[in-house]
């Protein structure tokens, strides 16, 4: 597993892209997974119902794969200390969410780099953040 340090970083710096293939098992066992049961994330008559055209992955899955994102890449010493995300276009089943970030800042004192996140579909933007990690 690949361990970035703070030394190691430079503002500009991209993050390796990373796709996640979004599937209706995906989207429906995320959501029982965080306890979310809004029939939008599971029911397909009750997402349309709602004019969606499918179930779509909740707010604290993608909180969950930017998360896993920015540690994948830091390794395992990566801490966060902020993530703020907002979304836009949902992931519904059937598409792909291609994950890619830069390094915007970062802070010697206390050895965090800021950096700016997107999670895009075939849709637009699903999700725009912004993460700040500690790195050793």
């Amino acid at each position: 597993m690949n361990q970035i340090n703070y030394v190691q970083v430079q503002v500009g710096d991209k993050l390796p892209p990373l796709a996640i293939e979004i599937s209706a098992k995906l989207i429906t066992a995320t959501a029982i997974a965080s306890r979310d049961y809004q029939d939008v994330h599971h029911d397909q008559d009750a997402a349309r119902a709602l004019g969606s055209p499918n179930i779509f992955m909740n707010i604290l899955t993608t909180n969950g794969f930017v998360g896993r994102y920015v540690t994948d890449w830091t390794g395992a010493l990566g801490v966060l200390k902020k993530v703020a995300i907002k979304l836009g276009a949902p992931n519904y089943p059937g598409d792909t969410m291609q994950m890619s970030g830069e390094v915007v800042a970062k802070n010697d004192k206390d050895q965090s780099i800021e950096l700016k996140i997107v999670g895009k579909n075939g849709i637009g933007d699903h999700v725009i953040g912004d993460v700040v990690v500690a790195l050793p």
